[in-house]
């Protein structure tokens, strides 16, 4: 019934749309997305069909443009990347959650990919584990690497991370704050709308997370194996870990921070008699939703937290909640934080880049690294193995610099020449045991 009425709704929007369509940009291929077709429905949105691969079917990409984009040539706009939810398309928060009607005169691009085949299960954004096969759908290959870029190059977006901002509901409340955990130098702000904002952490979170997920796959989806997205917990709980913005919470740190959500008792915009299944998965995800909240408290991170009491999982909610976000978001691209000074970061990546430092850990034990307090001075690096990290090109070629290492086997010291890229590549042992280390590194 659900999808019913969206599909009446966008062919109603498509029809009223069809009298005042104009020409799209011109949108080229690039960063491994192919464009398939375009089509427009007015002077601000457009939809476009990619292929990539990176999925094994061809997805659509909903895109808003501000007013007068065509008229106003050279200015770069902040983009809002905007999920939708489990069994839901990319045209969901144009037919059903008034985004146009909401960024309506607003100086914002708004991006709004499949995060799902057809209205299927979704994929959790993520890059499938597929028996430890890897490969096909890799939804966070597609979000991160290749469309993002993609819009970069095709639109007049501001090309870095005070330009940059992504929200979405119920699943898409789940991808927002697990993409802003995972890829934190990419976005300024971000927003979770009823979202399953954790998948680990405590006893009653994992097994609610893996029941959902396991239902959205093997029966929304039609996949035969339950455990395709994450593995099964028993031999992957590392990639859940990685994913889950729970376990990832101090990489929130700086960003901008918004949860909305109901508890599944009846509200404003609820029926008589109430949905029961509206009102149960509102009830899951407002508690996912406190687990969160609760983490980002217990690390004295700044965030909003809208509980709005009575209120099920339905879309007068959650457009209520883009109505509301509109008005600190906006003020966040317009004000955008200043360069931290330091840089902290945590992931179960062996190799990664970051906020541009580079870190490679060999040789150690499946687990989470993290560096933190990074800047010119010096950084503290945690894990297993040997760490390389390459910092940023701060430095001044030609000159010297001494490092000091300290860590559980003493401090050593050596000196380096700065070279021509004006990087410091700085090799640190940490553990050869399964137990991780702290490794202090000075720079002086």
């Amino acid at each position: 019934m659900h999808r019913r009425v969206l599909a009446i709704l966008g062919a109603l929007a498509l029809a009223v749309s069809a009298t005042t369509s104009a020409a799209a940009p011109k949108l080229r291929d690039g960063h491994g997305i192919h464009v398939a077709d375009v089509e427009t429905f007015d002077d601000r949105q457009f939809n476009v069909r990619v292929s990539t691969n990176a999925l094994q079917e061809p997805v659509d990409v909903r895109v808003l443009l501000p007013d007068g984009y065509d008229a106003n040539a050279k200015r770069n706009y902040p983009v809002l990347y905007l999920f939708h939810g489990t069994s839901g398309r990319a045209s969901d928060w144009v037919v059903a959650g008034n985004a146009v009607e909401t960024t309506a005169g607003k100086p914002l691009i708004v991006v709004m990919p499949d995060a799902g085949f057809n209205g299927d299960g979704g994929g959790w954004f993520a890059d499938w584990y597929n028996g430890g096969r890897g490969g096909q759908p890799k939804w966070e290959t597609f979000h991160i690497e290749q469309l993002i870029p993609w819009v970069d190059d095709n639109l007049r977006t501001v090309q870095e991370r005070g330009g940059r901002a992504v929200a979405g509901l119920s699943q898409g409340g789940f991808g927002s704050l697990s993409y802003a955990a995972r890829h934190p130098d990419l976005f300024t702000s971000v927003a979770s709308f009823s979202g399953g904002c954790v998948i680990d952490g405590d006893p009653e979170a994992i097994a609610i997370s893996t029941t959902i997920i396991q239902f959205t796959t093997q029966t929304l989806s039609g996949v035969d194996d339950p455990d395709a997205i994450f593995g099964p917990r028993a031999t992957n709980e590392l990639n859940w870990q990685a994913h889950d913005p729970g376990t990832l919470a101090p990489n929130f740190r700086g960003m901008q921070i918004g949860l909305w959500t109901g508890d599944g008792t009846a509200g404003p915009f609820d029926p008589n008699p109430l949905d029961p299944g509206a009102s149960s998965i509102e009830a899951i995800t407002f508690g996912a939703t406190q687990r969160f909240d609760g983490y980002l408290n217990a690390l004295g991170i700044r965030h909003s937290y809208d509980y709005y009491g009575g209120g099920t999982h339905i879309w007068p909610y959650w457009a209520r909640d883009l109505e509301e976000y509109m008005g600190p978001l906006m003020r966040r691209f317009a004000h955008p934080p200043r360069r931290q000074r330091s840089v902290s970061f945590k992931t179960a990546d062996d190799r990664w880049e970051r906020y541009d430092w580079q870190v490679n850990v060999q040789g150690g034990e499946p687990g989470f690294n993290s560096l933190e307090r990074a800047r010119a001075r010096g950084f503290t690096i945690s894990g297993t193995g040997t760490a390389t990290v390459r910092t940023p090109p701060v430095y001044k070629a030609g000159t010297r610099k001494r490092i000091i290492l300290t860590g559980p086997d003493g401090t050593s010291t050596h000196d380096v020449l700065i070279p021509e890229a004006r990087r410091l590549r700085i090799v640190v042992p940490l553990s050869n045991t399964a137990t991780p280390a702290t490794v202090r590194v000075r720079i002086h």
